[in-house]
């Protein structure tokens, strides 16, 4: 786990970079060995679309098509999944919280990507 110190509001870009690769690393290798054709960002703020709440914040978004929907699509762009550094800073003020949010955060977007919706993420406890 990362060893950033100080408040969580001062963590470095550098940092939290950090902390989303640990958590990329703690996906099982017969999963991550899945992960072909997906890019992972960490970007400031999520933008709303022009429909959604303009207060909408999202600690992380899986834009893509999810596996379990690919049949017959020979070629894709790649999927993107994003993690959103401002939101997450802002709503966690301990660090291990932080850390350990921005782990949750990163699992879910993945699973996305293997097709798992959110209902069967909060029934596995990734809430």
């Amino acid at each position: 786990m990362s060893t950033a110190e100080g408040p969580p509001d001062q963590m470095s870009e550098d940092e939290f970079d950090q902390v989303v690769t640990e958590a990329l690393d703690r996906i099982p290798p017969e999963l991550a060995d899945r992960l072909s054709n997906v890019a992972v960002f960490v970007e400031e703020e999520y933008e709303p679309e022009p429909w959604e709440d303009p207060d909408t914040e999202l600690f992380g978004l899986y834009d893509g098509i999810p596996l379990t929907e690919r049949a017959g699509m020979p070629w894709q762009m790649p999927d993107r999944i994003i993690i959103y550094r401002g939101p997450l800073l802002r709503a966690f003020q301990d660090r291990d919280e932080l850390i350990e949010e921005i782990t949750v955060t990163v699992i879910h977007e993945v699973a996305h990507f293997f097709g798992i919706d959110d209902e069967r993420l909060h029934e596995l406890g990734w809430d």
